[in-house]
């Protein structure tokens, strides 16, 4: 079983709000674990092995955030990221996403790991 990932594949910003709508309908339920990756302040893992309901973006003039929802049958936490400026994404040998890292306008990143489907 490869664990390997490939993080080469980086999402256009105006296409992150279909992107993550394609995303979330796409992978609601799975398992993820989310850890914020920060020089300064250090690493901090947030949330591990939660099932993912969602991932919102509200483009700049409308929020300019994103939002990671995690829950069974209703929202249980959330987590968001102020001013998204990057998103990357990180595949496995078989092209599925495995992980996602997106960077905020401070240089602070959220790494969101997806447990194999």
């Amino acid at each position: 079983m490869a664990n390997k990932i490939d993080i080469s594949k980086s999402v256009p910003q105006e296409r992150w709000g279909e992107f993550f709508d394609q995303f979330s309908d796409g992978n609601r339920g799975r398992h993820i674990s989310i850890e914020i990756i920060d020089s300064e302040l250090g690493d901090e893992e947030l949330i591990k092995n939660a099932t993912l309901m969602a991932i919102i973006y509200d483009r700049p003039g409308k929020g300019d955030d994103l939002v990671i929802e995690v829950g069974e049958h209703e929202v249980s936490y959330a987590h968001t990221i102020d001013s998204p400026t990057e998103v990357l994404t990180g595949q496995n040998s078989n092209g599925e996403i495995i992980a996602i890292w997106i960077t905020n306008a401070a240089g602070r990143k959220t790494l969101i790991r997806l447990q194999a489907s």
